[in-house]
């Protein structure tokens, strides 16, 4: 019986049986990138998606198991304004220049708590996401930019802030305020800049997690965010020595496309070129340390 079941099993194949080989699975040969390379643009463009989903992923992490949620986009800068309202009202009110001076404050920390809150946080970025570097590869670059990407969702929502101030202190904004998302966009460069240079070297020195926060406080003085530093009282080399800081002639020249008065060219244009300068530095340098994240985090 098992012979007469063999013999039928072999006069149903085919005479001429040919068999298909199978298909290799797709290699992916990762190679050694120059060394002095600042961004890899094709690179950058093929995992687009990518970057989506970790800029979605910080704003949802940011915001989980919260009370409040994203209200603390908003909690933030409008806590801060009325501290500094209430200590700092009557002292700074002439540098207002007849604006209400709550109003003057919040103008200018709402660009500074994205600029304050992003660049720290891209700085953590790359050491708080270590199991994804060890494990999955992808454009390391994405890290530092979700971080900065997940701060301009709380921009958005602060700045609705402002506008709302503006409305209760009988303020319309004028045409400069079609000049805010150019102004944010040099934010966020100089955001970007500064947090991919620190996210590149906290991973080889960690007391870098401890002088980010220190360095954030002293630079918060130096940027004209709650007080307009006048070149009558601190002389005029201040007028060009302090637009070295990135976020001074941003900061500055936000306040006015969102309140009104000049703008200050010469600030905005060094502030703005000092921001792409560490834009470059630091994404040549992530560039350079990138392949060894893995080995040292």
């Amino acid at each position: 019986m098992s012979t007469t079941t063999e013999l039928l099993r072999e006069n149903d194949l085919p005479t001429h049986a040919s068999v298909e080989p199978e298909h290799e699975p797709p290699v992916t040969v990762i190679t050694r990138r120059p060394g002095w390379q600042i961004v890899d643009f094709a690179e950058l463009w093929r995992y687009r998606e990518l970057l989506y989903f970790l800029t979605w992923r910080d704003v949802k992490v940011r915001y989980k198991q919260t009370v409040l949620g994203a209200a603390w986009a908003i909690i933030q800068p409008l806590a801060t304004m009325v501290v500094f309202s209430l200590f700092l009202g009557r002292v700074a009110a002439e540098a207002s220049s007849g604006i209400p001076y709550p109003l003057f404050v919040l103008a200018g920390l709402v660009p500074w708590t994205f600029f304050s809150n992003a660049m720290s946080t891209a700085g953590q970025s790359v050491v708080g996401n270590q199991n994804l570097v060890t494990k999955v590869y992808f454009p390391r670059l994405f890290i530092p930019m979700g971080a900065v990407g997940a701060g301009a969702v709380d921009f958005v929502i602060s700045f609705g802030l402002v506008l709302l101030a503006m409305l209760c202190f009988g303020m319309l904004p004028g045409w400069n305020i079609l000049l805010v998302p150019l102004l944010f966009l040099g934010l966020m460069i100089a955001a970007l800049g500064v947090g991919t240079l620190l996210s590149a070297l906290t991973v080889a020195y960690r007391d870098f997690r401890y002088v980010v926060p220190f360095m954030v406080q002293l630079w918060m003085f130096a940027t004209p965010s709650i007080y307009l530093q006048a070149d009558s009282e601190l002389g005029s080399l201040s007028h060009l020595v302090l637009p070295l800081n990135p976020a001074y002639g941003l900061i500055a020249n936000f306040r006015v496309a969102v309140l009104g008065g000049n703008f200050d060219f010469y600030s905005l244009a060094v502030s703005g070129a000092v921001s792409l300068i560490f834009l470059v530095v630091g994404c040549l340098y992530f560039r350079r340390v990138e392949r060894s994240f893995a080995d040292i985090i």
